[in-house]
């Protein structure tokens, strides 16, 4: 049974980049600090309790991709943000998500138990991508990171918010075929 991926669909494609619409959808989300692996791994320990029955109801929920993990904008900072936006800045505090499955609302997934473990609903979006496989140090990361702000600067889009990094495979997948992404909210 394949894995639940958020639904978009592709407006433009220039392989590795891509711009996306994507649907609604809900986040379950957790606050982080450290560098990126120490964020990434704590982040998905604690949504993780939650989707295999830390909540209200002991209810089990289905893993989907990617999961997400964002440097979180300082406190004083607009959201609305112009590139290029520095994925290294910020004091190591992070948000890691996973996108719920398409079938629950807002009303009808249970409550986390985990204080630390928050659901939140986003509206419909416009995303440029960059896709790419490998391991994904923050070396690399940010450097996939200025290379999606080049390809948006050369496509006039743009972006709001933080950079998104997304990983769609467990630790264990051999390198050459993990998928991960860098993805930029744009401006519609």
């Amino acid at each position: 049974m394949a894995i639940e991926e958020p639904k978009f669909s592709v407006l433009e494609k220039n392989p590795p980049f891509e711009l996306r619409s994507y649907a609604p959808m809900i986040l379950a989300e957790a606050q982080t600090e450290g560098d990126l692996d120490e964020a990434s791994s704590q982040g998905f320990r604690l949504i993780a309790g939650y989707i295999f029955g830390q909540n209200q109801v002991s209810e089990k929920i289905a893993m989907t991709v990617p999961v997400a993990v964002e440097e979180q904008a300082p406190k004083s900072a607009k959201i609305a943000m112009t590139a290029p936006v520095n994925i290294e800045s910020n004091a190591g505090k992070w948000t890691v998500s996973f996108v719920m499955p398409s079938e629950y609302t807002m009303e009808s997934l249970p409550k986390p138990l985990n204080p630390r473990v928050q659901l939140r609903q986003i509206p419909a979006v416009k995303r440029a991508v960059i896709v790419f496989t490998g391991f994904n140090s923050e070396n690399k990361v940010a450097e996939k990171t200025l290379e999606l702000e080049e390809w948006m600067r050369s496509k006039n889009l743009q972006a709001v918010g933080v950079p998104r990094f997304a990983r769609y495979n467990p630790p264990w997948s051999i390198p050459f075929m993990r998928r991960n992404e860098i993805m930029i909210d744009v401006r519609d």
